[in-house]
């Protein structure tokens, strides 16, 4: 086995695809196999793995996550009315980023390292984003069904209520639509980094990987994700936090790689501003 599969190898353990301690195992094997077949020194091996030098504890990686959890939703406490509410927007998610980048330099991780790396395979990549499209938009019309025959009481969704107030008067706008549009990828692509990239991996790593740590971190993230577009339990919540449970099972099912769910999050964010055009 050349140094560029043994690499690989521990590599694909630490992203989760084998359990936790299986991963470690694997990744001291391959390191002792490079020492020995390409006379690397331990330094060398420790350049080339995600990995420093012991693995880090759950506590650590929840301590992290009791910063990072309150961080984000205060931070949006601060709203700046002097500019839009795109820009305060863009603030929160990039303070949140760059509180998360920082843990993550701190764990020894890198956002390559969680998914934010080239796709291999282009036409894997077109299928992997047209099917999570599928499932987030099947899972809101699933939803909307069953709000419609068994009417629980929530909240109504007020989105194109206020979205005048956030965006201003996007009716027949084409204009005021294109110099928003790029602010709202970019906050698309911030999302996903962390309620996928970041926040999936961390819950997994509080409880050691496995199976039962990546449905559960699956289903908190978008719990998380849901409650904080709208602050409560309402028709809103729940249909954002379906699309991030569609994200989610996206991320993990297509390879731990961040680009289809960022282009279906910004097609689906593009789709909702074109609908207020219209």
């Amino acid at each position: 086995m050349n140094q560029t599969k043994m690499v690989g190898l521990a590599r694909l353990a630490y992203s989760h695809q084998i359990p936790a301690r299986l991963s470690q195992a694997v990744y001291a094997s391959t390191s002792l196999l490079l020492c020995q077949s390409h006379k690397l020194t331990t330094n060398q091996i420790q350049s080339v793995s995600p990995f420093r030098s012991g693995e880090v504890r759950p506590s650590s990686f929840l301590i992290d996550l009791a910063i990072y959890l309150p961080l984000m939703f205060m931070i949006r406490e601060f709203y700046f009315s002097s500019v839009s509410f795109i820009i305060n927007g863009l603030f929160w998610s990039l303070a949140t980023l760059a509180f998360a980048t920082w843990r993550m330099k701190a764990r020894g991780i890198s956002w390559s390292d969680v998914g934010l790396r080239k796709p291999k395979k282009i036409k894997t990549t077109i299928a992997a984003t047209l099917a999570i499209l599928g499932m987030a938009i099947g899972f809101m019309i699933v939803f909307q069904v069953l709000i419609d025959q068994l009417k629980p009481g929530l909240a109504p969704d007020t989105s194109n209520d206020t979205a005048v107030n956030k965006f201003g008067n996007l009716k027949n706008n084409w204009l005021l639509f294109l110099s928003i549009v790029p602010a709202i990828w970019l906050e698309s692509c911030m999302e996903e980094m962390l309620d996928r990239g970041f926040l999936i991996n961390w819950i997994e790593r509080i409880f050691s990987g496995g199976l039962f740590a990546t449905v559960l971190a699956v289903i908190l993230q978008a719990m998380i994700f849901g409650f904080r577009h709208s602050n409560d339990l309402s028709e809103r919540s729940i249909t954002v936090g379906l699309i991030g449970l569609a994200m989610g099972i996206g991320y993990v099912a297509c390879g731990r790689n961040l680009w289809p769910l960022i282009i279906a999050h910004c097609i689906l964010n593009t789709m909702s501003m074109v609908d207020r055009v219209v």
